[in-house]
């Protein structure tokens, strides 16, 4: 996946794309039949018709079988004769916020602080597993998401007067882990690939280190060097379940519901939609209401 590469598209997502391909190849008979756009075409349709899969996952595989016409392939026109089949949204679990509460409250600090950011700043958990420190103004107690949805960099609301204590606490930590990285040569943290290019030395740098950094050192997919990455957002996911079992909340909970139960309680609270999709981050307004 050379192509996804050099569009500069992020390591998941040329993973997603590339396990698509898989399956469009093993659909098709050999690689002749594999570049008729037609072909193509008709794989689509049967995984919107027989897939059973949801739209966003329908619109996902659009997504890549496009990619893999037009840039690997480099078909100048395609066109797939295919609809795309819309299905029901699932009514979004929502605790109350006693639940919320009672969760935080069997989470340990690390854990705790990123549901609490989550909550109250509105992020995702792959946008705070990738938190920097020169993304966080502890003075101001601000946060900024870089590149959250559509590209866009947005700024939270201030943050409780917890949730900067909690960010003072872990601060320390974090200085200790950096400093020992630096003194045993470790190589610096994944930069973004731009910026990679022209100051390869800067993942090195204090202000580019992670705010919630993995446990243990790993091997980087791209680049082969054995580095600190961030937490993986499914072991931060797998903290909160376990936690809502402890806290005896008998519901589907994942960090994804910390995120709603935000706007939703904003919404109890009176708070408009349109000023709720600002602060969320949504294109559209239709996304905010679900």
């Amino acid at each position: 996946m050379l192509a996804g590469a050099w569009r500069g598209f992020a390591l998941r997502t040329r993973q997603t794309y590339a396990g698509w391909m898989a399956r469009y190849g093993e659909w098709v008979a050999g690689a002749e039949e594999a570049m008729d756009t037609e072909r193509g075409g008709a794989w689509l349709a049967e995984l919107v018709d027989k897939g059973k899969v949801s739209f966003a996952t329908q619109k996902q595989a659009l997504n890549a079988l496009a990619f893999f016409f037009r840039d690997v392939c480099r078909k100048e026109e395609v066109l797939f004769d295919v609809r795309l089949r819309r299905t029901e949204r699932r009514t979004p679990v929502v605790m109350s916020a006693k639940e919320v509460v009672a969760l935080l409250d069997k989470l340990e600090l690390r854990h705790r602080l990123m549901a609490e950011m989550q909550y109250g700043g509105r992020a995702a958990a792959q946008e705070l597993v990738s938190l920097r420190v020169q993304d966080v103004d502890r003075a101001r107690g601000q946060v900024v998401v870089r590149g959250g949805k559509g590209d866009k960099d947005r700024v939270t609301v201030t943050l409780p007067k917890r949730v900067k204590e909690s960010l003072d606490a872990i601060w320390g930590d974090l200085r200790a882990v950096h400093g020992k990285d630096r003194a045993e040569g470790v190589p610096g943290v994944a930069l973004p690939t731009a910026l990679a290019r022209k100051m390869s030395k800067a993942g090195e740098r204090w202000e580019w280190f992670w705010i919630f950094p993995a446990d243990h050192l790993s091997r980087d997919p791209e680049t082969g060097i054995e580095r600190r990455h961030h937490m993986h957002a499914k072991v931060y996911g797998e903290a909160i379940t376990r936690a809502a079992r402890k806290a005896g909340v008998e519901k589907r909970v994942t960090s994804h519901v910390l995120r709603h139960c935000f706007a939703t309680h904003l919404l109890e609270g009176g708070t408009d939609i349109r000023t709720l999709q600002e602060l969320l981050g949504h294109a559209d307004v239709k996304t905010t209401e679900i």
